[in-house]
């Protein structure tokens, strides 16, 4: 009997053993299973930090981008405006056109005046430059804009309010050929100058440099509009 007993005592402790070791084992499986998924989720996560690092650099340099882009947006449309009003120098291929006084002289009867060149003349030259595509126009280093006048002086022509005496040069920057065909076109204003003796060279040049207007820009009565006018 008391073998069978001990027996079964050792039985017991066996078996319960056996179970202390089977749900060890189940347990350390269990972790194993659960610690996978935890490791994948930590490693998505540093992922995901860095990720959002690299998003908000980027968001950053789209920033800093856009900023630097509408700045050289804005001053470029500033130099243009400053270059369309004449503020700035200009230089590009174009044409220079030389006008000088007849040498011709008056008969007897016949009226001095023409044979001399007068505003008139310059004027037909500037505004042929202008329709065959001039983007910048001077005369004698006086750069013309929307306010600038060609007048008579007496002898002399008078542009931006100050006077010169022939030759007159102008410059202009554009299309040099198509320039030079609009003023010399049959029956022009090149032409009809030349039937009075007035000289007049037209040389296509590839680097013409017009100055910046020396005058200043002001409004005593125009206003600047906002909206539309009313």
């Amino acid at each position: 009997m008391f073998y069978d007993k001990h027996a079964k005592i050792l039985i017991m402790l066996v078996f319960a053993v056996l179970g202390v070791m089977i749900a060890t084992q189940f347990r350390i499986n269990e972790v194993r299973k659960a610690s996978v998924p935890f490791q994948r989720a930590e490693e998505i996560t540093e992922r995901l930090k860095i990720v959002e690092k690299e998003r908000n650099q980027l968001l950053l340099e789209i920033q800093r981008l856009q900023e630097k882009t509408s700045n050289e947006v804005i001053d470029r449309e500033i130099n243009m405006l400053k270059a369309y009003a004449g503020d700035t120098a200009l230089y590009g291929p174009g044409v220079v056109v030389t006008v000088d006084d007849s040498k011709k002289v008056a008969k007897p009867g016949e009226n001095a005046n023409l044979y001399i060149i007068h505003d008139d003349d310059l004027l037909r030259i500037i505004n042929e430059l202008r329709a065959a595509g001039a983007e910048g126009i001077a005369i004698n280093e006086e750069r013309l804009t929307a306010i600038s006048e060609i007048r008579c002086a007496g002898p002399t022509l008078s542009v931006n309010n100050n006077r010169f005496a022939p030759p007159y040069i102008i410059r202009a920057i554009g299309d040099a050929k198509s320039m030079e065909n609009s003023l010399k076109m049959r029956g022009g204003v090149v032409e009809t100058l030349k039937f009075w003796g007035i000289q007049v060279t037209v040389a296509q040049e590839g680097h013409v440099v017009l100055p910046p207007y020396r005058g200043t820009h002001s409004f005593e009565y125009a206003k600047i509009g906002e909206g539309e006018a009313k």
